[in-house]
């Protein structure tokens, strides 16, 4: 009783904020309003001055085109921070800008996804940058769960539930039951893979350098996985290797395959080795009721189709698959207490080891 009147003091003087800290992008929940920001995980910094110049949006513009004494870096790599004190900035101007209408007395709790299989040192780095930027409370979930969870899937229930989430530094494939990952996997092929295959491709079949936008821009209009009914072709300039000056050339949607297949073939072995090891009844479950696929890999044209070919399974992405994360860290903020065992437990709150 005395928890609950606690808890509702909290609610009334702080607010409530999911975080889906993603490789490529970052976005924001806000109890009571929903998915508020949604900016590239990109800082700008002046060398000169130590000071961050940008962040987000503004930021990811300066890839490739500031002068020397100011940079742009992804302080995440593969999911995990890379740079503490850019990730703290970073953190630290999303929650102001999130909270700029709705002050509070208190300071926010934090609900942030992680990729699953971090480990411990990774986990209070997040912890820390958090608190570090403002937060009052966090509280870190493995990004699958929290995938599952905005899907609206029945994790707390018996039932076995195989997500796949793929972002844009990692993958993460995962068995869900009983509010629990049974077996899972993180694997360092995602979006950010695919456009250096591209960008590598592109190098050594036209002798063209293109930068990551580029690449990114190509997989996004024209890139799939199984063959179109109709060809899709787009210009791309970059600078010949041979000359040195700048040149055109026309890149189809079989180049793109080409260029992604082994990266494609790598994500389907890590798939079927977590299915091996899932055990047979949630494995019945799974082809009852399918495999759910979220994040921005998940819009990669012929992706799921290609799944549901190879392991003989239904197939499902979610409505909206860059978000799922996101929203699902809106869930467990609307209900902390019906969610607390998906959660990853904070080191600081168990009981000491005798």
């Amino acid at each position: 009783m005395f928890k609950n009147y606690i808890e509702k003091l909290y609610s009334l003087f702080s607010n409530h904020i999911g975080i889906d800290l993603g490789t490529a992008n970052t976005l924001v929940y806000f109890r009571g309003r929903g998915i508020i920001i949604n900016e590239p995980s990109v800082v700008a910094i002046n060398q000169k001055t130590g000071r961050v110049v940008a962040v987000g949006k503004y930021a990811k513009e300066m890839l490739g085109r500031t002068p020397p004494h100011v940079i742009a870096v992804r302080p995440l790599v593969e999911g995990v921070i890379s740079d503490f004190e850019v990730t703290e900035e970073m953190l630290a101007y999303l929650l102001s800008k999130a909270q700029q209408h709705s002050k509070k007395i208190l300071g926010p709790r934090v609900v942030i996804g992680v990729p699953s299989g971090i480990t411990n040192v990774e986990t209070r780095a997040v912890r820390d940058a958090a608190r570090n930027a403002g937060a009052r409370e966090v509280h870190v979930v493995e990004e699958p769960m929290a995938a599952a969870l905005g899907m609206h899937l029945r994790v707390n229930e018996p039932i076995g539930t195989m997500v796949i989430d793929i972002g844009g530094g990692t993958t993460d494939i995962a068995v869900i039951s009983l509010g629990g990952i049974v077996t899972s996997r993180n694997v360092r092929i995602a979006g950010d893979n695919f456009d250096r295959d591209i960008s590598s491709y592109i190098r050594s079949e036209f002798k063209i350098l293109i930068g990551e936008k580029t690449a990114e821009h190509l997989k996004k209009t024209i890139g799939s996985v199984t063959p179109r009914s109709e060809l899709s072709e787009a210009p791309v300039r970059g600078r010949d290797l041979i000359t040195g000056l700048p040149r055109e050339v026309t890149i189809t949607d079989s180049d793109i395959r080409e260029a992604i297949s082994q990266s494609i073939e790598a994500l389907l072995d890590a798939v079927k080795e977590v299915i091996e090891t899932t055990p047979p009844e949630i494995l019945a479950d799974i082809m009852k009721y399918g495999i759910h696929v979220a994040g921005g890999g998940a819009l990669l044209r012929g992706l799921p189709e290609l799944f549901s070919e190879w392991l003989k399974m239904p197939v499902y992405v979610a409505d909206d698959p860059l978000t799922a994360v996101a929203r699902g860290t809106g869930i467990i903020l609307e209900d902390m207490e019906l969610y607390k065992d998906v959660l990853i437990e904070n080191e600081d709150d168990l009981p000491p080891k005798r």
